[in-house]
């Protein structure tokens, strides 16, 4: 595996981690109200703008995987979507990067 498919590769796992700490801490306070995060997430004009601004990352990325994926048929990196919605961009696109550096068979 090359230096930069490691580093991919690490970077999605600290972004699954990382991400996932605060979730889950936030979880423990609040309990498991998804709506009630989204309403912490808009608290003020700094936070929505964060929100908007990773949403629309996600929703870019999605496009482009979903191009890549329809030429490349490398069908595994579709599993970058659901992280990239589910834990976040900080997971989603490092994933994404490490399975499409894959080599070609």
């Amino acid at each position: 595996m090359s230096i930069l498919r490691m580093i991919y590769l690490a970077l999605a796992v600290w972004g699954a981690i990382h991400p996932m700490y605060y979730f889950i801490q936030w979880f423990s306070q609040n309990g498991f109200d998804i709506r009630g995060m989204v309403d912490a997430w808009h608290v003020n004009a700094a936070s929505s703008g964060l929100v908007w601004d990773l949403t629309i990352a996600a929703i870019a990325l999605t496009v482009w995987i979903v191009a890549e994926v329809a030429v490349r048929r490398n069908w595994l990196a579709l599993v970058a979507i659901p992280a990239t919605f589910c834990i976040g961009v900080s997971c989603g696109l490092p994933l994404y990067l490490f399975l499409r550096s894959a080599p070609v068979k």
